[in-house]
């Protein structure tokens, strides 16, 4: 079932976006050549708890993380370890949500670590702009596979594998919510979006195959192939006026 949202919900969710939004941003500046994906994880923990948030993921389902921190052909749900230091040529992705006052608010990012080549690289490019892609058919009377459609049609034009085990979803009380949001399909799939719908739109594309295969620790997710994967996302409310970003941080675009 679809939850709309009240205008004080949305309030609520916005202030949990803002938090998360404003994590990332420290740890996309603080993710570096020799820090570990652990030492990430302290730092994102320690500012989400100081700035009266709790950080969602921990805990969620046994996970034992403040965030998901995926480095290279790790798609998502990579655990943060003491043992992963970055290096160079690296990527990272990072997805983090965090809760106020039980509302919460999403978003991922995908961090180059030093000096990244040119073809992954553009892959990154390529995912965050895919990402914006799928949030401008967030509009009132369009179908949620209008969304997959854009992000799919986009990548795969740059020869690109779209995810397909891994899916968008909505937003509010609980972090996973209605409606699923794949990004692939059809414009005339899924509910029609209306007005107060909260949405967690997020693009998990790859340098080669599609296809994943979840690690031993019942959690990361890896690219068959051992390929790069890249991961953005926001947290997007529906509104008579279109796509309101809640997760927007203050450098809109992190790839440019």
């Amino acid at each position: 079932m679809i939850i709309l949202k009240s205008p004080h919900e949305i309030e609520c969710i916005r202030k949990a976006s803002k938090l998360t939004a404003d994590t990332l941003s420290l740890l996309v500046e603080k993710a570096k050549p020799g820090i570990t994906t652990l030492e990430l994880d302290t730092i994102a923990e320690e500012y989400i708890r100081s700035h009266g948030g709790i950080p969602s993921c921990k805990g969620y389902y046994g996970f034992p993380a403040t965030i998901c921190a995926s480095v290279n052909e790790e798609v998502v749900h990579g655990i943060p370890s003491a043992k992963r230091k970055l290096k160079n040529g690296d990527i990272l992705s990072i997805d983090l949500v965090s809760s106020i006052d039980g509302y919460h608010g999403d978003s991922a990012v995908t961090v180059p670590i030093g000096h990244v080549k040119p073809d992954v690289m553009k892959l990154l490019k390529v995912t965050e702009e895919s990402l914006f892609k799928g949030i401008e058919q967030v509009k009132v009377g369009n179908r949620i596979g209008a969304i997959g459609h854009a992000v799919q049609t986009y990548c795969e034009k740059h020869g690109y594998g779209v995810v397909r085990d891994f899916v968008g979803h909505g937003l509010g009380r609980e972090m996973h919510e209605d409606p699923q949001i794949p990004n692939y399909g059809s414009p005339e799939q899924g509910p029609i979006m209306k007005p107060g719908m909260v949405l967690c739109i997020e693009p998990m594309i790859t340098l080669g195959t599609h296809r994943v295969r979840v690690l031993g620790d019942d959690w990361t997710a890896v690219t068959t192939d051992g390929k790069p994967a890249a991961h953005f996302e926001h947290t997007v409310v529906v509104t008579e006026n279109g796509p309101e970003i809640l997760t927007m941080r203050e450098e809109p675009r992190l790839i440019k």
